[in-house]
């Protein structure tokens, strides 16, 4: 079991990291900003990076309150529950990403099983009408 130094040392940590990424992100869709004023085109994957980056410095300025106002972060656990999004991107856990992922494949298996039964009776249908 980690001690609350430990703990607290994690955190800090992980605060580091996620705001470093969003640095990092942020200087990478600045260019992107520069060569399309410039007339470029983006790519679909630069385009969709430059739409998360903006999203996340959006998101950012009430994730901010709880950072820089003193013992708020014990309050952030309350409002994730209640706004799932508000974090940005750059400060979710690895654990959170992959419940996402699991969450969104099986949204995509539903819909495929849906849209398969739904072909079969077409199918059926089709075959009852000819013959």
């Amino acid at each position: 079991k980690k001690s609350l130094r430990q703990k607290a040392v994690d955190e800090l940590k992980h605060y580091y990291s996620g705001f470093h990424l969003l640095w990092i992100d942020t200087k990478v869709a600045a260019r992107m900003v520069w060569r399309l004023l410039h007339g470029q085109v983006l790519t679909r994957r630069e385009r969709r990076r430059l739409l998360r980056t903006c999203a996340d410095l959006f998101r950012l300025v009430p994730f901010l309150v709880f950072v820089i106002v003193p013992f708020m972060e014990f309050l952030l656990p309350v409002f994730l529950k209640l706004f799932p999004q508000m974090l940005p991107s750059t400060f979710e856990t690895e654990s959170k990403r992959e419940e996402k992922q699991k969450k969104k494949l099986n949204a995509k298996l539903e819909l495929a099983k849906f849209l398969r039964e739904t072909i079969a009776e077409m199918a059926k249908r089709n075959k009852a009408d000819t013959g």
